[in-house]
């Protein structure tokens, strides 16, 4: 009985479409609510450090002083605390997730040097 059980489901499965993807062929279609990795629109950030007392897992590092903010990779969880706690909104989720690693992973944003603006002469 068994047998026929067994045959059945394998006849069945000649004639369907595969139900996985070729993943490197055929890219996965992100949902428009997946959570993934953090990104930081640098430009944007004042480095007020909500972020970082919001985070969770304490992945999140902020120094006002040097204008850089780093993120743990492999630390953080996904969660996106961070990302609605940010007034400014420049914490972002993107739809992809973070690469497979033996090591921890560690991104450093660091602001761009502001120029020096210029003086405008007075007019006498």
């Amino acid at each position: 009985m068994a047998a026929f059980k067994l045959g059945k489901m394998v006849m069945r499965s000649l004639f369907k479409k595969p139900a996985t993807l070729m993943y490197p062929v055929i890219p996965r279609q992100w949902q428009e609510r997946t959570r993934g990795h953090i990104e930081n629109k640098i430009e944007d950030c004042i480095f007020c450090g909500i972020c970082q007392r919001k985070c969770p897992t304490n992945a999140l590092g902020v120094d006002r002083a040097k204008k850089s903010w780093t993120i743990q990779r492999m630390q953080c969880i996904q969660c996106s605390c961070c990302v609605e706690a940010c007034p400014k909104k420049c914490l972002t989720n993107e739809n992809t997730y973070t690469t497979p690693s033996t090591e921890k992973i560690v991104d450093t944003f660091v602001a761009p040097a502001e120029e020096p603006k210029a003086e405008v002469p007075k007019a006498e």
